[in-house]
């Protein structure tokens, strides 16, 4: 599928997807969510990639929030709606992934800008990196996620003071508040992306998939985390890569994952 709104890059193992509006600080918009959905999809399908690393284009913007312009608007049941299928169709969908994913925060990440990194397995940001959920500001809440992902990340007291603010932290305060793992400077943001991705990609990508699956588990309501964790256990002993796995240790020898 060709793009409007995306660049889509696989190589080695990895698979970069670059949200391409610059003129709009890749502000997200309904076409560029279809888009995002379809090329996450198409990744997550594609069994020679092991990782996958999203960005934004240019220097100043991850993504700058959302396309206001689209839905300023909008009656009740039409902002509901917008909120119900982003989350299914981008935000809800990346965080349940089997295959990892990297997001790497060059410079603003704003509204649904933050709320996709933070759906992303982790995030890695540059030092000139802004993140925020400003939406209170124009008399709405986040509405893909952020309410929720935010205090799991950070705590409900740093959340809550973030969101009724709407004020922007740095990249080091994301990096102390847990809301980053890594803070590095633009040029060497991808790299260092890259450089985490080889690390997974050592790893049994079924095995991944299935801790991805058990910690997710931990934060969804009436699920029992620990009983998702005994089952994900269990069948990876059905598995060629565990199989793979132990006997590659026992032998002394790297371990050649089949990814089955």
């Amino acid at each position: 599928m060709s793009y409007n709104n995306v660049l889509f890059e696989s190589h080695n193992g990895i698979t970069t997807i670059t949200i391409n509006r610059p003129k709009k600080l890749n502000a997200l918009n309904k076409e560029t969510i279809n888009e995002l959905h379809d090329a996450f999809d198409t990744a997550d399908r594609d069994k020679n990639t092991k990782v996958i690393i999203v960005t934004g284009s240019g220097e100043k913007a991850f993504v700058a929030g959302a396309d206001i312009s689209e839905f300023a608007n909008f009656s009740v049941e039409e902002g509901k709606k917008l909120a119900a299928n982003g989350q299914k169709i981008l935000f809800d969908f990346v965080e349940n992934l089997s295959t990892p994913v990297i997001a790497a925060v060059n410079g603003f990440a704003l509204g649904g800008g933050l709320e996709l990194a933070m759906a992303c397995h982790f995030r890695i940001a540059s030092d000139n990196a802004k993140l925020g959920l400003p939406e209170v500001s124009l008399g709405v809440i986040p509405g893909y996620g952020g309410t929720q992902r935010l205090p799991q990340l950070i705590g409900k007291g740093r959340a809550m003071e973030m969101i009724m603010t709407a004020g922007m932290i740095d990249a080091n305060k994301a990096l102390n508040y847990g809301l980053v793992n890594h803070v590095t400077s633009l040029e060497e943001l991808l790299p260092l992306c890259e450089k985490i991705a080889l690390k997974i990609l050592n790893n049994s990508s079924v095995a991944i998939g299935a801790a991805v699956h058990a910690i997710n588990a931990n934060f969804k309501d009436g699920v029992n985390g620990f009983e998702v964790e005994v089952n994900e256990f269990g069948k990876c002993f059905g598995t060629e890569d565990f199989t793979e796995g132990t006997t590659a240790f026992l032998e002394k020898r790297k371990a050649d994952f089949p990814g089955n």
